[in-house]
């Protein structure tokens, strides 16, 4: 029997509550040798919604997943309309104030690494460098037959140009770049195949029920055995691919430190979880760490 992926999980009754002091996160980023995991909590502020919490999508949406995809036709006609008209706005999401100031960090050189659970790049796009895209990157398609990949943006122009006209209104956007649409508005959509071979294309994601590239997944692992704390930002921690490195960091007696506005499945694990917005919060972090450097006092 086909198993879905884990979508939800309800907190228990017994975690502790999240907490609006930033001091203890503060005093572990100026330690240094902080290792960053993020969710799609901190793109909100850049128009991206969250799985998530209060206007999460997955309370209105059922994310692609990978078995539907290579499986089905149809399934991969809805998601690339959907994500053909997502992309013309998730492609031009812009950093906010939270991924700034977690490139900040960085400058600061307090930072030992960043891995990201979302696909938007918009680390990359702050300043940041080096980031573990756990879960891959939006803006490149791979092709399942050949393995050729390319940009995204190609690809765009070619479902243009196969799709003259097709425009329907979009309601949502969502944090894989899927544009809510009814069948109906799907439509005859036309679907292109690699260019390369002819075969079907895929973006360069890990869909949910996907198993996460084990090479990924060492990788952090190594950048989990070397860092001297983890701060989860915006992150439920929900799935595994996410939480394992949680669970990494505490069994080897290393602080992991949470900012999310609502429980996260990690909370037992974490010495505090912070529970404020994320850009406010990163921001005042990244002034502390700029008094520190001026010889001001930090607060």
């Amino acid at each position: 029997m086909r198993m879905r992926p884990t979508l939800h999980w309800t907190p228990p009754s017994d975690l502790p509550p999240g907490t609006v002091d930033l001091r203890p996160v503060v005093e572990a980023v100026r330690a240094g040798g902080v290792l960053v995991l993020s969710g799609a909590g901190i793109s909100t502020e850049s128009g991206i919604p969250a799985y998530r919490g209060e206007g999460g999508s997955l309370s209105r949406h059922t994310p692609m997943t990978y078995q539907d995809f290579i499986s089905s036709p149809r399934a991969r006609q809805r998601y690339w309309a959907r994500s053909h008209l997502g992309w013309r706005t998730f492609g031009r999401a812009l950093p906010n104030a939270g991924h700034r100031a977690v490139a900040a960090f960085a400058r600061h050189g307090v930072l030992s690494g960043v891995i990201t659970q979302n696909v938007d790049g918009l680390h990359q796009a702050a300043g940041s460098e080096g980031v573990v895209d756990l879960h891959g990157r939006l803006d490149r398609v791979v092709c399942l037959s050949c393995g050729a990949a390319g940009p995204r943006r190609d690809l765009a122009v070619r479902l243009e140009a196969a799709n003259a006209g097709f425009a329907p209104t979009v309601a949502e956007i969502n944090p894989d770049g899927d544009a809510d649409l009814t069948d109906d508005q799907v439509g005859d959509f036309r679907v292109v195949p690699c260019a390369d071979c002819g075969g079907v294309l895929k973006p360069d994601v890990v869909f949910f029920g996907e198993p996460v590239p084990v090479h990924r997944i060492e990788r952090c692992r190594q950048l989990v055995g070397e860092a001297s704390s983890l701060l989860v930002l915006g992150s439920s921690l929900t799935v595994m691919s996410g939480l394992r490195f949680v669970r990494q960091a505490a069994q080897a007696d290393k602080r992991v430190f949470i900012i999310n506005r609502d429980p996260t499945r990690g909370d037992q694990f974490a010495v505090t979880r912070v529970a404020l917005p994320l850009g406010s919060a990163l921001t005042a972090i990244a002034e502390q760490l700029d008094n520190a450097v001026d010889g001001q006092p930090a607060v």
